[in-house]
């Protein structure tokens, strides 16, 4: 049951990464399924399934029926897989088919003009081979599909 609920989670990352617009060059986005991974001043466009450095994970910890409104409350993990050096930045995709209203709350990570994600202003780096973490309570019945655009190291 676990395989196959990462399985899904993989494929709806995969499907919903299309719209990664962040590349090594600003006229050439590395495009749908990659992401721009720089490391030490060295970009490179990854495919996501090859991109071991790091990973985002979600889970849904309750939900619950309030005045005809569907919520459901989710925490996600960021792990920095690398032993070497710190991530510096980080961009996250949400997924489209769920609307900013339907954010009913999110906290510990920013939410930029455009919707995306991005580390909070009050942490410098996700130190190397450590976990940061953010919640959000969405209403509605649309899971959140969140795919990592971009890492800087």
């Amino acid at each position: 049951m676990k395989f196959l609920a990462v399985l899904c989670i993989i494929i709806f990352t995969i499907a919903f990464a299309y719209a990664n617009h962040y590349g090594c060059y600003s006229n050439n986005p590395c495009g749908a399924g990659r992401i721009c991974h720089t490391l030490k001043g060295s970009c490179n466009c990854i495919e996501i399934s090859k991109c071991f450095d790091v990973t985002l994970e979600s889970s849904k910890k309750s939900e619950w029926d309030l005045n005809g409104t569907h919520f459901s409350q989710y925490d996600f993990q960021i792990k920095n897989n690398n032993l070497i050096a710190d991530i510096s930045n980080l961009f996250i995709g949400v997924n489209p088919n769920i609307a900013a209203k339907d954010y009913f709350q999110i906290w510990n990570i920013r939410r930029m003009e455009n919707g995306e994600l991005t580390l909070p202003a009050y942490l410098p780096a996700i130190e190397r081979n450590t976990t940061f973490g953010f919640g959000a309570i969405i209403s509605g019945h649309n899971e959140p599909n969140l795919a990592i655009y971009a890492v800087t190291y």
